[in-house]
């Protein structure tokens, strides 16, 4: 029985299933197609929101180097991701890697929670581009019908159709090929980026020395909490985290770290990149260290406009413009944050469909759903049925309910990967590599605790989602996904070779 839930997925094998006619996808992409697509997915409305938010609550100036700490922990685990990402160049990031390493079970656990993961946020993303569109149609005199406008605070029947309209037409547009997804994509980062380029000019010229000192505020205990809102690491040892001073700065980190959240995404694009072995390193530590650098400048600019006392929660980057006198900004921040957000929302649909398609491929979701379109060669099946349904939740949900997302399925990814880079070290060293993660174990060990104590600072409230999750997960491998693996079928028949794909011979 063990055996068979922890029977891994051969790297070769992997690799040939790619290249069956009717499950392939087309290899369109380039390094800079994927770094787009990191800072894409990375930059939201984190860089407008997140920044001054914790610089008032948690670490004052010092977020700045909050934001280096949390950079650090996202490169531990992109460093395992590249290796992975350029050894096995095969849709479904930390599912398939999982599957060559740590076996079946670990990676339908790893793909069932990632496939939750980016449903949420996408819906979460479209419904808080909805709220920055909106905002822009009062600045400009017009007015949706209140059924048809945000659910938040509705009265009766309440649908988004800005939110479910925005995933119906990315969903088109991830249809209708990878490549023309990344142009789009490309085209709105260089506005997104263009937008948090001239707010850092300009607010340098509006910062002041003196809002700067003290850089590290004097420390502030938070009183233990008992609730289900409370981290884990709460209730399980009574341990409460504390505010500004040194330990402030990684009490912040915890909470920035989740602006990072997405840059795993591009893993799940290697399968779709002209040359994984040479491009996916470069995307992902790329992608990563842009968008790293742009948080810092952020945040120093805006604790630097207005003192971290008195930056507001909802819109601290425009509302220190105003304070400064340049409410015009406001209006360009809004516009650029409307703009990022679209991008937000078509790569963790891209990222999720992936998954998807991968998991379906191995036969533990429906082969129905890993046919690719003849024309467009992308998995146009579960694109339109994952589109479908997220555009009804994200007209049907209020952002107060979505905005609970499972951000704990990530870091558990993390933990995962690490653990199977150093486990594929020791099982495939004949493997070639063209990126190794430096110093193994060392650089995924740090990964691994990095992960888990961000984990345990999570709502406990998030763990007994997770939970209800996977029990869920594991009845539907049970029930489907264990007697439908392509994997067990061929270990059931006696096959134990390398299988060829129609029409190959055998290396």
């Amino acid at each position: 029985m063990s055996s068979t839930l922890f029977r891994t997925k051969k790297v070769e094998q992997s690799i040939l299933d790619t290249e069956e006619p009717e499950h392939a996808l087309k290899k369109s992409l380039s390094a800079l197609d994927l770094t787009v697509f990191g800072v894409g997915v990375i930059i939201g409305t984190g860089i407008f929101v997140l920044t001054g938010t914790v610089a008032k609550n948690n670490a004052g100036p010092a977020v700045a180097l909050a934001f280096v700490v949390a950079g650090v922990v996202c490169a531990l685990a992109a460093l395992c991701y590249a290796e992975f990402a350029s050894t096995v160049p095969v849709a479904g990031s930390a599912y398939t890697f999982s599957y060559a390493s740590l076996g079946e079970l670990p990676a339908w656990i790893i793909g069932w929670d990632l496939v939750l993961e980016f449903a949420l946020g996408t819906a979460v993303v479209a419904v808080g581009w909805s709220g920055y569109i909106h905002s822009l149609m009062d600045n400009a005199g017009w007015e949706l019908p209140a059924a048809l406008g945000t659910r938040d605070g509705a009265d009766g029947f309440g649908f988004d159709i800005l939110a479910a309209a925005l995933v119906l037409v990315l969903t088109a547009v991830l249809v209708l090929g990878t490549k023309l997804s990344a142009r789009v994509t490309s085209i709105v980062v260089a506005i997104k980026v263009t937008v948090v380029l001239t707010v850092i000019v300009a607010g340098a010229f509006f910062s002041k020395a003196d809002n700067y000192d003290p850089f590290v505020p004097r420390a502030q205990e938070v009183p233990a909490g008992d609730s289900l809102q409370s981290p884990l690491i709460q209730l399980m040892f009574g341990w409460a985290p504390s505010n500004f001073g040194v330990m402030g700065i990684f009490t912040a980190a915890s909470v920035v770290f989740f602006a990072f959240i997405g840059f795993d995404v591009v893993a799940t694009a290697a399968e779709e990149t002209k040359n994984p072995q040479r491009d996916m390193p470069r995307g992902i530590l790329g992608s990563l260290l842009i968008c790293t650098t742009l948080y810092v400048a952020v945040s120093i600019v805006v604790t630097g406009m207005q003192n971290y006392t008195e930056l507001s929660v909802t819109a601290p980057l425009a509302d220190a413009f105003k304070a400064t006198g340049h409410p015009w900004f406001a209006g360009f921040i809004s516009f650029g944050a409307a703009v990022g957000l679209t991008t937000v929302c078509m790569i963790l649909l891209l990222g999720q469909t992936r998954v998807f398609f991968a998991m379906s491929r191995d036969g533990l979701l429906p082969r129905f759903f890993s046919h690719v379109h003849p024309r467009f060669k992308t998995p146009h099946r579960p694109t339109i049925l994952l589109g479908v349904i997220i555009a009804v939740l994200a007209g049907f949900t209020p952002l107060s309910e979505l905005a609970e997302l499972v951000n704990i399925g990530t870091l558990f990814a993390f933990v995962v990967v690490a653990i199977g880079v150093t486990i594929l070290r020791r099982t495939r060293p004949d493997l070639h590599r063209a990126f190794r993660t430096p110093w193994v174990p060392f650089v995924p060990i740090l990964s691994v605790c990095a992960s888990l104590w961000l984990m345990l600072n999570l709502p406990t409230e998030t763990w007994l989602r997770f939970a209800f999750w996977m029990v869920l997960g594991f009845f539907v491998y049970f029930a489907y996904g264990r007697s439908h693996s392509r994997l067990g079928r061929h270990e059931e028949t006696g096959v134990d070779e390398v299988l060829k794909p129609p029409g190959r011979d055998a290396p």
